[in-house]
């Protein structure tokens, strides 16, 4: 009889102390337990916010332009974007394997400067202009009032080089490489340090023999003598019939590298700068009163051509012959691999 009361002892003992030691258990574990819940959810939510940053270019990710005549800041689309600087900037009659290397070069451009802004000075929000200063971007009433009744075509055949090269960007040693482009070459693009002051491996001067047919190969301007001297600052007293100015050095694509006026001296990009010229590949005479400059090619000359481009695509050449011949050793990656690492700022 004892030994029953005895268990039974035991067991009210273990039926009233193990709930108050759960309890005290429990207790004890919520601040973890609520902690790592908490540690949790900021995750999962870094990770959401990651994921949609990371969306395929095209997806949800849009582009903040600063439109100049308005003012204001225009979320786009982010292909839409894309389309619109590509028919902004490339006539649209080229061959589709030119806009299709165009749309690659508006691509590159702006999913670099999203990931790694210049020191351009833009509006607070903004990732671009919408003009020269980064690449011209029109939206479509822009492009409609531009393009009249050819609109529509136009903007299709557009489309479908974009849609054709949907997310792909130049890169080189996995980063989006500075990918410039101009009209009409002279003959060669220009290596980047001579016109600009950095050397980039990527911008090296090539043969593009096809700019040789563009119209916009030869252009002629015509100065007053006392307009080419004020602009100038300097004095061409005397000179009559023949050449004026000294070149004393040409770049490796053929342009004027420097040029000497008696005792000053300018670079060819400063004389292209200082009197609008068309190209820094030019030759100055003077006949009478008036000082004429006649060039050859149309833009700085670095990177992509894109006459030559269209050139290389009459010939039958892809878009990925076109990078590859105008950007030295570069590689044609997906922008996803980009864009994974980038936290957007919206």
């Amino acid at each position: 009889m004892k030994q029953f009361i005895f268990v039974g002892i035991i067991l009210m003992g273990v039926i009233l102390v193990i709930p108050s030691l759960l309890v005290v258990w429990f207790a004890d574990d919520e601040p973890e337990q609520a902690a790592q819940e908490a540690t949790a959810s900021i995750d999962s939510l870094q990770q959401q916010e990651q994921t949609q940053s990371a969306q395929s270019a095209g997806g949800e990710l849009t582009v903040s332009v600063f439109r100049s005549q308005s003012e204001t800041i225009e979320e786009v689309d982010f292909e839409s974007y894309i389309a619109g600087v590509v028919a902004s900037e490339m006539p649209a009659s080229y061959e589709k394997e030119a806009l299709k290397a165009q749309a690659l070069t508006a691509r590159t451009y702006i999913i670099r400067q999203m990931t790694s802004p210049s020191d351009v000075n833009i509006p607070e929000g903004a990732d671009v202009t919408d003009t020269v200063m980064h690449q011209v971007f029109q939206d479509q009433e822009e492009l409609k009032a531009r393009h009249g009744d050819n609109y529509e075509d136009m903007m299709a055949k557009i489309e479908e080089a974009v849609a054709e090269t949907k997310g792909e960007v130049i890169t080189f040693n996995g980063s989006p490489i500075t990918a410039t482009f101009f009209s009409t070459s002279n003959g060669y693009t220009e290596n980047s340090e001579e016109y600009w002051e950095n050397e980039i491996p990527y911008l090296r001067s090539v043969e593009s023999p096809w700019d040789k047919e563009s119209p916009r190969f030869n252009g002629e301007r015509t100065f007053t003598v006392p307009e080419f001297e004020s602009t100038l600052g300097v004095s061409v007293a005397g000179i009559s019939g023949s050449a004026i100015g000294d070149i004393t050095e040409r770049t490796t694509g053929g342009r004027v590298g420097k040029v000497r006026f008696g005792d000053t001296e300018f670079t060819g990009r400063e004389i292209r700068d200082k009197l609008e010229l068309d190209s820094s590949d030019f030759t100055i005479t003077r006949n009478g009163t008036e000082i004429v400059v006649t060039t050859r090619g149309w833009g700085h000359g670095v990177g992509m051509s894109q006459f030559g481009a269209d050139g290389m695509a009459k010939e039958g050449k892809t878009y990925q012959d076109i990078i590859h011949h105008y950007y030295k050793d570069v590689q044609i990656t997906e922008a996803d691999n980009i864009l994974g690492s980038f936290t957007a700022k919206k």
